[in-house]
């Protein structure tokens, strides 16, 4: 069935759980009880508020403050180390206190699901070449070979821009993975006991939600974590609100520039699947929870998409210093595509193909591969060829 019949039929399937007999002011131990399904993700048990995301909100803030510690030339390894991965006492070196000493930490939720210490050894290195051979270098011009400026971009010997092959990777082995192969999976939401908990109307101690309410909120949070108000606009940031620097910002875009009612789809969906766990309706669920996956994941296609033939223009132009900004966003988003989820589960592009373009892993020990290892190099079949180049590679993943 094509997704977008699937979501045409998630609220029918949903309302139908409302039709079992019970008093809403029993909600809290009978799950099919409670309001209708609501137009905005607000859900609420006795009159409280059940909606609850901090966790990401603070995750989400403390991107953004990395995010500015890789563009300041004055950032060691060890600060660096110490925003991303945290040390014994949780994590430390943020500006704001509040991102201070708690467990949330990106490096922990970053590439949990697959290939975890290859994945996170990538970003680790990202963080120490920009700290000992990219910021001490910003002096000078950058050159092949040679790390510095060029244009106001800060690039390290093979022309590539740290902060954005970071952020861009990290969309999808943070912000995407969380969401659409952890928090909205059966294996998280069913873990345990929480289903039989969940059926029964089972709530966390001294909270108002069952555990999987939670989990689904969670996931919930690391899309529209940092937006004032999820009530309006289908729960994206306000006209001149700041979208931070991960998948809101791209989804956003994407709704803009590339498909109008993606928002709208991906709201209904988050609302449709919370309201059916408080009901116990799992297929509906896990049917709302397959169109939140494909329907991100694309944005991660977009965008590769985008930077690549951005990365075109702009090196046909003469505009040097731009391609490169503009190619190590395309890098990040490409790396982003092992995080992707056709909602059977499976990447739109598997981690193989991808790193042996980027990269050269898996090559044989005569070489190949390695299209993206150095900017100053790169040649343009392997972005344009119609069969092989990866821009053709994205349109075949993602069936365009």
């Amino acid at each position: 069935m094509k997704k977008s019949k699937i979501l045409k039929l998630l609220f029918p399937v949903v309302f139908l759980g409302f039709l079992t007999s019970c008093s809403d002011d029993d909600s809290s131990s009978c799950p099919a009880c409670g309001p209708e399904v609501p137009t905005s993700y607000v859900f609420e048990r006795a009159g409280f508020n059940t909606v609850s995301y901090s966790g990401q909100t603070t995750r989400l803030m403390q991107a953004d403050e990395l995010y500015s510690a890789l563009n300041d030339a004055s950032s060691t390894e060890a600060a660096l180390d110490l925003m991303f991965g945290g040390d014994s006492n949780g994590s430390g070196g943020f500006a704001n206190p509040e991102l201070n000493g708690t467990s949330k930490i990106i490096r922990s939720k970053t590439s949990a699901y697959a290939n975890t210490a290859s994945n996170l050894a990538i970003f680790d290195s990202w963080l120490s070449e920009f700290a000992n051979d990219v910021a001490p270098s910003l002096g000078g011009t950058a050159s092949p070979g040679v790390a510095g400026m060029l244009d106001g971009y800060q690039l390290n010997s093979a022309g590539q821009e740290l902060d954005q092959l970071f952020f861009k990777s990290l969309i999808g082995a943070f912000a995407l993975d969380q969401i659409i192969n952890n928090y909205i999976t059966p294996s998280q939401l069913d873990s345990g006991t929480r289903r039989e908990d969940n059926t029964v109307g089972r709530l966390e101690d001294g909270k108002y939600y069952t555990t999987m309410e939670h989990k689904w909120d969670e996931g919930f949070g690391y899309l529209y974590g940092q937006v004032a108000d999820v009530t309006l606009n289908y729960g994206l940031p306000a006209e001149g609100e700041a979208t931070g620097n991960l998948l809101m910002k791209y989804f956003k875009k994407v709704e803009e520039n590339y498909e109008p009612g993606i928002a709208e789809t991906v709201y209904n969906a988050f609302i449709a699947g919370r309201h059916a766990i408080t009901i116990a309706d799992y297929d509906a669920r896990d049917a709302a929870a397959a169109v939140i996956k494909t329907e991100l994941s694309k944005v991660i296609g977009y965008y590769a998409k985008h930077y690549l033939n951005d990365y075109l223009a702009k090196a046909g132009s003469g505009n040097i210093a731009g391609a490169h900004h503009s190619l190590s966003e395309g890098y990040g988003f490409i790396f982003s595509l092992q995080f992707t989820n056709d909602g059977g589960d499976m990447p739109y592009m598997d981690r193989a193909t991808i790193m042996y373009a980027l990269t050269g892993e898996g090559a044989p020990p005569t070489g190949g591969g390695a299209y993206f290892a150095d900017f100053h190099n790169l040649q343009d079949i392997y972005i344009t060829d119609p069969e092989q180049g990866m821009i053709a590679l994205i349109d075949n993943a993602f069936g365009w």
